[in-house]
Parts: structure tokens; C-alpha cells; sequence
């Protein structure tokens, strides 16, 4: 029953990610894609509470071909349940940008799909229940270990830089208040913006220099705090680095003042 319910989200998938169709009216991206990613919570419990329940070692369902092959078809879905709401991430981004939450959601839903392989290693080399919790509990260990040295402020400022309409052309504008709030590592990014908008007529605009002489008074606490040796880091020094291969941007005289959302 439940294989064939799946298989209709399956197949409404295919409709609205592959086939190109466009969205019912009153759908956005967000709403599109906010209903795929919950539902994994449920489907990654589903799943693995069929293959504790219906393939425990030693039982008879679990020498059963047709069981097993059910069993089977059920996870293969889950995955491509899991493929469909990368994808549906992925469409929400490219119009709404990255943002911390939507990088978790991506690793969330990593973890979801290594969680379901691991239960087709488990029903396939028959191993016990211990063998698979042991296994999820080393890759969640694993992915936490390798996303401490990910700088992930920096990812999201260069990914909204690159991909913003100023940059562009299309998409959506670049939300440099939420930029700003990630912290120094976002300020590279900025600096590469800043410089392109320096080039073009919008260096001009009243809204741009504001924001030139926001992220220079920010940089300039920077790096008088980065004066006392105890605040040193490895981190830090390359960023100062890369900021000192960056002309700063020259606000004009007399320039008009800015308020956010003006």
C-alpha cells in the first residue's frame, strides 16, 4: 500500500521537477519545497521501521522473496523521494538564495539518503539492527566532523554574490543586510560586490556607498581586534590576507545618507 502511495508523489514529481510543467496556481517555490523536505522525516522513520519490523534476523518474513522484495522498492522510493526534494531545494534557492537553514537542509537531507542506502546494505548483507544503528550513528559522526572545517558564512556569501541580479542579471538582489550579519568571512564576497558595482553606474547610487562605508567601519573593528595576539587564528589570518588584496571601495564626499529598505 504504501509503495503504491509513493508512487504517485513519484510520478508528480517527474510532472513538476522533470517535466517542466509549472506550478499549480498559489504554490510558490517555498511552499513546493517546504512539503517535500518535512515529509522525509516521516518516510526515513517509515522505512527503517518496516526493516525492523518485517526483517528481523532469523524471522520468517525475512526469508520471504516477496517481503524482501517490497521492502526493496519501498527504500529505492524513499531515495528518489529524497532526489525530489534536493531538487525542490535546489529550485527555492535559485529564486529565494542560500541561507545557514537551507545548507542544513541539504546536509539533513544527505544524512537521510546515506541513512536509507545503508538500510538496503543492511537487508542485503543481512545484518542486525545493532549493525545499522552503529552505522548511521558513524556517518552522522562522520559529517559533523567534516562540516566543522566547512566555512560555511563564506559558501553562502559567495554563492548569493555570484548568483544575485546585480551580478546577473536574474534571479533575485542581493541581500546584503543578511550578508552582513554572517560575520568577516562573508566580507570577501562583499568586497568582490562592491567592486563590480564600482565598475557600473550603479557605484553612484546612494544605497551602495551606504553600504561601502557599513562594511569599511566593520572591517576597521576587524582588524583593530585582530591587534591582540590572543584573537589570532588560522581563519583570520588568511581572511586578512584575502581583504588586503581587495581596493576598498571610495565613498564619495558628500554622499546622501541611507537608510535600510529606502
Amino acid at each position: 500500500v504504501f509503495n503504491i502511495l509513493f508512487a504517485v508523489q513519484t510520478a508528480l514529481d517527474a510532472t513538476y521537477l522533470w517535466g517542466g510543467i509549472a506550478l499549480p496556481d498559489g504554490l510558490t517555490y517555498a511552499a513546493y519545497a517546504h512539503r517535500g523536505a518535512y515529509p522525509l522525516i516521516v518516510t526515513a522513520l517509515l522505512a527503517a521501521g518496516f526493516v525492523l519490523a518485517a526483517l528481523r534476523p532469523g524471522s520468517a518474513t525475512s526469508s520471504d522473496p516477496l517481503i524482501r522484495r517490497l521492502v526493496y522498492v519501498w527504500v529505492a522510493q524513499n531515495i528518489v523521494l529524497v532526489i525530489s526534494s534536493i531538487l525542490r531545494l535546489d529550485l527555492y534557492i535559485g529564486i529565494y538564495a542560500l541561507t545557514y537553514w537551507r545548507v542544513a537542509a541539504f546536509v539533513w537531507m544527505g544524512l537521510v539518503a546515506a541513512g536509507l542506502a545503508l538500510i538496503i546494505a543492511r537487508i542485503a548483507l543481512e545484518k542486525s539492527n545493532e549493525w545499522l544503528l552503529s552505522a548511521n550513528l558513524l556517518t552522522l559522526s562522520v559529517t559533523l566532523y567534516a562540516c566543522s572545517f566547512i566555512n560555511f558564512a563564506a559558501l553562502i556569501a559567495n554563492y548569493n554574490v555570484e548568483h544575485s541580479f546585480e551580478m546577473t542579471g536574474r534571479g533575485t538582489k542581493l541581500d546584503f543586510w543578511y550578508l552582513r550579519s554572517l560575520g568577516p568571512s562573508a566580507w570577501p564576497a562583499l568586497d568582490r560586490f562592491l567592486e563590480h558595482q564600482a565598475e557600473t553606474n550603479a557605484a553612484s547610487i546612494p544605497s551602495y556607498r551606504q553600504l561601502a562605508r557599513l562594511l569599511g567601519q566593520d572591517q576597521a573593528r576587524y582588524r583593530a581586534g585582530q591587534e591582540n595576539w590572543r584573537a589570532w587564528s588560522f581563519r583570520d589570518w588568511r581572511l586578512l590576507r584575502t581583504l588586503d588584496t581587495y581596493i576598498p571601495f571610495v565613498v564619495p564626499q558628500g554622499s546622501e545618507p541611507f537608510a535600510p529598505g529606502r
